[in-house]
């Protein structure tokens, strides 16, 4: 990948989420539907990532993302980019939608160019797209539209611009809180690295992918790991499943921290999976060993387990 390229804020300008003139907070909206199946429900705001395996998965999942939008009184602008051609996008909506002629010329969605909407005259200019994003809302809400719905191709993946855009994809989701727009972001599977994958992710509320139709999780690396702490820490609750002599003396506290000692983790791992210090986890220690009256940590083990 090319060098990242420096991206100045906008001067005196709006981020998409800071509301302009006639928008309002929307803190209060029921949420949207989001037309894909497995992302169901979303508040305005919402910043969905979809990384896509084929072209049909592509336009099939758009499709249904605008079909939704158009029945919720949202203004749809789709920014299209390789692989799909304007006359691809338009067979994929009228195929979902039956009036998508009548929805077009009563200008209720757009069909936009990415490389002209994002890299006008080949140049990344943050201030012109945000600009752009701010100017299509407060004329959508004007004429009467609920917010809008956005989605876009990452056809820069491949491009030296794809520092410059990740920046952008983080602070477009710091913005898009309260504000009335929902985006959707879609990349392609083949066309990313892995670091790719994690870049986009951290940069999204929510990653899917669809292959060959079928669909999946991707979890940010955070997520995983918070997973596999609570199982750590089930398991090591199933440890004190059953009652022994003095359980009923002990804090919910000290119990969680026993679970762990019981298990064998040291003072730093078990402060770890349980979000305190080494020394929180050695004063629970020593305050177990005085309630149950041990001597070591071996004695503590064989009163909890019995043995």
């Amino acid at each position: 990948m090319s060098p990242k390229i420096s991206i100045k804020r906008p001067d005196g300008g709006r981020m998409p989420g800071k509301p302009g003139p006639g928008a309002s907070a929307a803190v209060d909206q029921p949420a949207r539907p989001s037309g894909i199946r497995v992302v169901g429900d979303v508040p305005w705001g919402a910043h969905i990532c979809i990384f896509y395996e084929t072209k049909d998965d592509l336009l099939d999942t758009a499709a249904a993302y605008f079909k939704a939008g158009l029945a919720s009184n949202e203004f749809c602008i789709w920014a299209i980019s390789h692989p799909i051609s304007e006359a691809d996008a338009k067979a994929a909506l009228r195929h979902a939608i039956a009036d998508l002629d009548d929805q077009i010329a009563a200008g209720r969605i757009e069909i936009v160019s990415g490389t002209d909407w994002y890299l006008r005259g080949n140049q990344f200019d943050l201030q012109r797209i945000t600009g752009g994003w701010n100017e299509k809302l407060n004329g959508a809400l004007a004429r009467g539209f609920d917010g809008m719905r956005v989605s876009g191709n990452a056809f820069w993946i491949e491009s030296n611009h794809w520092q410059a855009f990740c920046e952008y994809e983080r602070e477009l989701d710091r913005s898009l809180v309260g504000q009335r727009m929902v985006v959707l972001c879609t990349y392609s599977l083949q066309a990313s690295r892995a670091v790719d994958l994690l870049d986009v992710a951290r940069a999204h509320q929510c990653c899917t992918a669809r292959r060959n139709g079928d669909w999946e999780f991707l979890a940010t690396p955070e997520l995983r790991q918070a997973r596999l702490e609570i199982e750590r820490l089930r398991g090591a609750l199933g440890v004190l499943s059953k009652p022994f002599p003095g359980h009923a003396l002990l804090t919910p506290r000290e119990r969680v921290a026993l679970a762990q000692i019981v298990r064998g983790a040291s003072s730093k791992e078990a402060a770890r999976t349980l979000g305190i210090s080494p020394r929180t986890v050695e004063f629970h220690r020593a305050n177990v060993m005085r309630k149950l009256r041990t001597k070591n940590t071996a004695e503590l083990v064989r009163r909890v387990l019995g043995d």
